[in-house]
């Protein structure tokens, strides 16, 4: 079974165990808003899996130098990155979606060689018939009878 990485499980302790910090630095990284983990019954603080990978990521940015306004500043293009790909994402579908729409409302039809119905490519015309194929609908009127 598969956990779901923004299911809240991890209490504070053990998600400051996990992200390699001290319980009170996640208090701090919560109080600026770098990581909002969510509340449960009496406000203990949990955290997800996702929330413990955002603290590494602090962590890591941290260490390389980068101030907290900084973490926050690419945090938060990260998440305007991550909201756009979806929304390319949603509407290149709607774009697939809209041309398949299109090009079925604009299917050719013509008469096949046995008189049956056949879907014709737009641009494209039917295979023409040979004589020995044609039906005589008409005869002119023979003279002299």
């Amino acid at each position: 079974m598969a956990l779901d990485a923004d299911q809240p499980l991890f209490v504070i302790s053990v998600a400051a165990e996990i992200a390699d910090m001290h319980p009170q630095t996640l208090r701090q990284y919560d109080r600026l808003g770098l990581v909002k983990p969510s509340r449960a019954p009496g406000r203990a603080r949990r955290y997800s899996q996702r929330d413990i990978e955002k603290l590494q990521q602090i962590q890591v940015l941290s260490q390389q130098g980068v101030s907290l306004e900084g973490i926050r500043r690419i945090l938060q293009l990260e998440n305007q990155v991550a909201a756009l790909r979806s929304r390319v994402t949603e509407l290149t579908r709607e774009l697939e979606e809209a041309r398949e729409r299109a090009e079925e409302s604009s299917r050719i039809f013509a008469a096949g060689v046995g008189g049956d119905i056949v879907r014709m490519a737009r641009g494209s015309r039917p295979r023409a018939r040979k004589i020995s194929q044609a039906v005589v609908l008409y005869r002119p009127p023979q003279q002299g009878r």
